[in-house]
């Protein structure tokens, strides 16, 4: 994971820990210390760090029993959450952190050596899959978070944020509940996504859930096996979605890299509101397919590998003709053509030429006409199969693994 700052990104990697009971208890203290924390800067109004630590220094120190550095980072932690809730004017209840999670500075808080992360106070735990890649991560900030019975330690490092650079062409990405669709005038290629294989478990929960939900079984039954059953399903099928939009994210990326295009998507905000007017069963697989997820990890990634990124309104991209900008009418199924010029193609072909189209237009470029071929003999479901590209343009061949070159 990758956040981004003025000329830096900071990368987060995750490792489990093993639960030792000592470092889970002091994760306890920590997480009442930091909820009390919280409630006492807002209280107070004590925005400075120097009258945080009058305030809570000793107290966090001798109520909670917390080492002297994990008590600093703990109200520094509480100091800035209070900060973002009082700046908030729509701010609701005062925040309280849920999840048992601790913030760590490295060398006076906490340090990585021969496989164990030891924290100050005397704990010790063991480093469940430690891999030499992640050694350049050894000297960031961290955090120790516990989950679902499992501790994980999430240490952070920041590298330079590499300068874009001037792009060659457009590479549009498309989303729909079936497929990703990347291309422009010259290339397609399109992608599955991962709606089947995740709506399978939600659908499995909804199942459980109502097989078990009538008083004919025992009460504890629904209440502990069966919840945690239906809690696993839902979890399996987030898992997926997020799996597959890393995946893909990384996948569009590269190739885009590869031919030093710039990525254009849609900017999909309000999106869920609009879901509202569609039939249940299309809504929920999109709703699942989460959109959000996906523009967020291209972003992501457009960010890490220096690729320009480029975001066009959505509206008209599939009904309006690409070539001379008509409305386009239904000629099958997801075919359109343009009555006025005789342009032709999948609605999702369209789509990416409108946003190439949009893309190219928001730099400042020429709009040269688009140069695909009609593919009127195309099957709209098919998958992977490029067209006819342009000189210096990378090829898109189905299902192979392209890195980024170094």
């Amino acid at each position: 994971m990758a956040h981004g700052g003025e000329g830096a990104l900071t990368l987060t990697v995750r490792v489990k820990v093993s639960p030792e009971p000592g470092v889970v208890g002091l994760l306890a203290r920590y997480w009442d210390a930091l909820n009390y924390s919280i409630r006492v800067i807002i209280e107070n109004r004590a925005l400075s760090l120097s009258k945080t630590h009058r305030l809570l220094y000793s107290v966090l120190k001798e109520k909670f029993n917390l080492p002297s550095k994990i008590a600093q980072d703990c109200y520094r932690e509480a100091l800035a959450i209070a900060k973002s809730w009082l700046s908030n004017p729509k701010r609701g209840n005062i925040p309280r952190v849920k999840t048992l999670r601790m913030w760590l500075t490295h060398g006076s808080g906490y340090r990585i050596r021969d496989g164990y992360v030891e924290i100050i106070g005397g704990y010790r735990a063991e480093i469940i899959g430690w891999n030499k890649r992640y050694d350049s991560y050894q000297n960031g900030e961290a955090r120790l978070v516990y989950r679902g019975g499992a501790l994980y330690l999430m240490v952070s490092k920041k590298i330079p944020r590499p300068p874009d650079y001037v792009p060659k062409g457009v590479l549009a990405v498309d989303v729909n509940e079936r497929q990703i669709v990347i291309g422009g005038s010259g290339v397609e290629r399109r992608l599955e996504t991962a709606v089947e294989r995740a709506l399978h478990y939600k659908l499995l929960a909804e199942q459980v859930q109502k097989k078990y939900s009538t008083t004919r079984y025992n009460a504890w039954l629904r209440r502990r096996g069966i919840r945690k059953r239906i809690k696993h399903f839902h979890k399996k099928a987030r898992n997926i979605i997020e799996d597959w939009a890393r995946k893909t994210s990384r996948e569009i990326v590269v190739l885009v890299r590869q031919g030093q295009l710039a990525v254009a998507r849609e900017d999909l905000t309000g999106l869920v509101e609009n879901l509202r007017r569609l039939p249940r069963d299309h809504r929920v697989a999109l709703l699942i397919l989460g959109y959000r997820r996906l523009e967020f990890w291209i972003d992501w990634q457009a960010e890490k590998h220096g690729v320009p990124k480029i975001v066009v309104d959505p509206k008209g991209t599939s009904t309006t003709c690409p070539r001379c900008g008509s409305k386009l009418a239904e000629n099958g199924c997801r075919r359109l053509k343009c009555t006025k010029c005789g342009f032709e193609a999948d609605r999702d072909t369209v789509a990416v030429l409108n946003i190439e189209k949009k893309a190219i237009s928001k730099m400042g470029g020429p709009l040269a006409a688009p140069t695909a071929p009609q593919m009127t003999d195309v099957n709209p479901n098919r998958c992977g199969e490029p067209m006819t590209r342009p000189k210096g343009t990378p090829a898109l061949q189905g299902g192979e693994e392209v890195r980024p070159s170094q």
